[in-house]
């Protein structure tokens, strides 16, 4: 049997993360579900990545880790959390490739062999399934851990209008672009939606209370 190179290994399991998030979501792709459709053993995908987290990040090629960036993030307090997501998620999608690859996460069709066996037919290529993978990781790998640090009370609900707010964000200013908010200034789109995930995150103030 022929060695596979780390190199070819890597580019083999980048190659079906895409496929398999972009069929399966975010929260439903696991490490083993890639490594199958790679064709490769989970300590394979490990060796490379460590997590799912850090997989995603280099399938989608983003310019820094979410993950490792968030307790830098939490360590200095409540005080200004809201502006500091915003910012981190107005960054991230602020970089060219990024975006690209956010847009097309869901437009590649299934490789041959085992990747094309690893996702469920008809669920990749829609707009929906791209608006979901997003969702999930933004809820998963900066929303939660943030919600979880602060305490806050109502946490599903509140995690989940956070993630809403950021997600209109991406779609609105990056892949439809929506004027004004595509030309917006980034500490413009900061000032606006920084204060009210601030609100959101403030155990002290009730849902829906002034």
């Amino acid at each position: 049997m022929p060695t596979v190179s780390p190199q070819d290994a890597a580019g083999a399991v980048l190659q079906a993360a895409r496929v398999v998030f972009a069929s399966r979501g975010y929260a439903s792709t696991t490490v083993k579900s890639v490594a199958a459709a790679a064709g490769v053993a989970p300590g394979v995908v490990t060796s490379l990545y460590r997590n799912k987290e850090r997989l995603f990040a280099a399938a989608m090629r983003l310019p820094f880790d979410p993950a490792q960036a968030v307790p830098e993030l939490i360590a200095p307090g409540l005080d200004g959390m809201g502006e500091r997501i915003a910012r981190m998620v107005v960054t991230l999608m602020g970089d060219p490739q990024v975006r690209r690859d956010v847009s097309r996460l869901v437009t590649s069709a299934p490789a041959a062999g085992a990747t094309a066996a690893a996702v469920r037919p008809g669920e990749a290529g829609s707009a929906t399934e791209q608006v979901r993978v997003i969702s999930e990781y933004l809820q998963a790998v900066i929303v939660d851990p943030v919600a979880r640090a602060v305490g806050i009370p109502d946490a599903r609900l509140r995690g989940s209008v956070v993630t809403a707010y950021l997600l209109g964000i991406v779609t609105t200013r990056y892949l439809l672009r929506v004027e004004p908010l595509a030309s917006a200034s980034d500490d413009e789109v900061v000032a606006v939606v920084g204060p009210a995930i601030q609100a959101l995150l403030d155990p002290t103030r009730p849902v829906g209370g002034s």
